[in-house]
């Protein structure tokens, strides 16, 4: 690519050790490895690392949010900063000392000038971008600073602790596995500063990605990690293999998983399943140990918002929004995420309960085969689409609206039934106003019974 240099070794993992660079080279070397497409490092350097670690600290340390009514000074000085140094925010104006009025932004504010929320004084010598294909509609690129996943880690170790589960790192092991279920994804793996040297491995379960037939799950039993991290989708095609090795958990994130999923992939894997709230605009915000979701880290500020943008009272559900500064490329001052829940306190610590965010939704297509809904928002990236959604009538036919015609009916045709099939049924009809639920558009949505777990087949077009 004319005009773009690939960072080398040294870059990509600054504190990369001899030990680190040998189980580097086992996991890239593997007999039974997939075909990588990517090679990514965590960019820590010594002085990252330290600051992530002092970051582990105050998280120990730290009291949970107060009522919804009352604002932390953390948050108050944030918002100050943000309107007088960020030009997305400044230009709107509002007082920080009136907290509650100021006004809310949305993803659709991030999608338009994204470069307008990177701080004046903010320097952009470790900005790093990163592509989000999105699991509820128009992808997008992310700003962000190499501390921030790292960062990710250190809430992920306090959630899990929450369950007795320590995640322990450490050189010559692998601790995290991320399975993807995609016609395609970015495949790599990684070595973490932060977890002491221990590997990170990201897999797609496409069987094109593999050289042999049993290739995937003998890697995955070999490297055994700690945990595996995805979502209900990959997990479902995870359970397929018939894999030997047991990991301490699952960590479930960017979808909804429903009660019966989650009971059934218990049992499957013979471990607990975390589910996990987290957005790509600002990583991790609460994890779920049963019915409510316990808000873990200190550096967010949670509200439930009404449609005006006003506060919800306490149990009450409504829009929540987030104020956090944990990303110095992308402060988020009350900021809408389009999820919803109710925001109470239980046992001294805030939670969201009656939480409704992204679901995930398995198409089938021609073959009874299961579509992950990524597969769809991949298949029409390219198109400019202001909005679509796409159900599945319970006869298999598939409704796709959108708004505005930029985009010729044919085009999009043809999108789906390569990705369905070529005798898929489909009708393409236009967007209203009130395709909404809640102020927000169900990009997915089926009227097709939930396959029994065992009989789940993934399609990989």
């Amino acid at each position: 690519m004319k005009g773009v240099r690939f960072l080398n070794e040294a870059e990509r993992a600054p504190l990369l050790t001899n030990d680190g660079r040998k189980l580097l080279k086992w996991m890239q070397e593997h007999p039974h490895a997939p075909k990588y497409n990517y090679q990514c490092g965590d960019q820590l350097t010594a002085a990252m690392l330290e600051r992530v670690r002092a970051y582990a600290q105050e998280l120990a340390e730290a009291k949970p949010q107060g009522a919804m009514n009352e604002t932390p000074d953390w948050v108050l000085h944030f918002a100050e900063r943000c309107l007088i140094e960020v030009p997305f925010y400044r230009r709107r104006g509002g007082r920080a000392d009136d907290f509650f009025a100021l006004p809310t932004c949305s993803r659709k504010d991030l999608e338009n000038e994204q470069w307008a929320f990177v701080p004046d004084s903010q320097a952009l010598d470790d900005l790093i971008m990163y592509y989000t294909s999105g699991t509820t509609g128009k992808p997008f690129y992310i700003l962000s600073h190499p501390e921030v996943s790292s960062k990710y880690l250190v809430k992920l170790r306090a959630a899990l602790a929450h369950l007795g589960i320590r995640l322990e790192g450490g050189q010559g092991r692998v601790s995290i596995l991320t399975p993807c279920a995609q016609k395609t994804s970015l495949t790599y793996a990684t070595v973490s500063a932060y977890l002491d040297g221990a590997g990170y491995v990201k897999v797609n379960l496409n069987p094109a990605d593999w050289r042999k037939q049993n290739d995937a799950a003998q890697f995955i039993d070999d490297c055994q990690p700690e945990i595996y991290t995805g979502d209900p989708i990959s997990f479902l095609a995870l359970a397929q293999l018939p894999l030997h090795t047991r990991p301490k958990a699952l960590v479930s994130s960017a979808m909804t998983l429903l009660p019966a999923l989650r009971s059934d992939l218990e049992k499957h894997f013979e471990c607990p399943v975390l589910d996990v709230y987290s957005l790509n605009e600002s990583r991790f915000v609460a994890a779920s140990f049963g019915v409510e979701s316990r808000i873990i880290p200190h550096d967010v500020f949670v509200e439930i918002l009404d449609p005006e943008g006003r506060n919800c009272p306490t149990g009450e559900r409504g829009e929540i929004a987030l104020t956090c500064n944990r990303n110095p490329f992308l402060p988020l001052l009350r900021y809408r995420t389009g999820d919803y829940a109710a925001l109470k306190v239980a046992a001294g610590s805030p939670v969201l309960s009656a939480f409704e965010g992204r679901q995930p939704v398995m198409f089938r297509n021609t073959e009874g085969k299961i579509i992950n809904n990524i597969e769809v928002t991949q298949a029409l990236e390219n198109f400019p689409l202001t909005q679509f959604s796409l159900h599945q009538n319970a006869d298999h036919s598939l409704l796709f609206c959108r708004r505005g015609n930029r985009v010729e009916a044919r085009f999009i045709e043809a999108a789906l039934q390569h990705l369905f099939g070529a005798t898929q049924r489909l009708t393409i009809a236009e967007l209203h106003e009130d395709d909404t639920r809640n102020g927000k558009l169900l990009s997915y949505t089926s009227d097709l019974p939930e396959l029994p777990f065992a009989e789940v087949e993934m399609a990989f077009p």
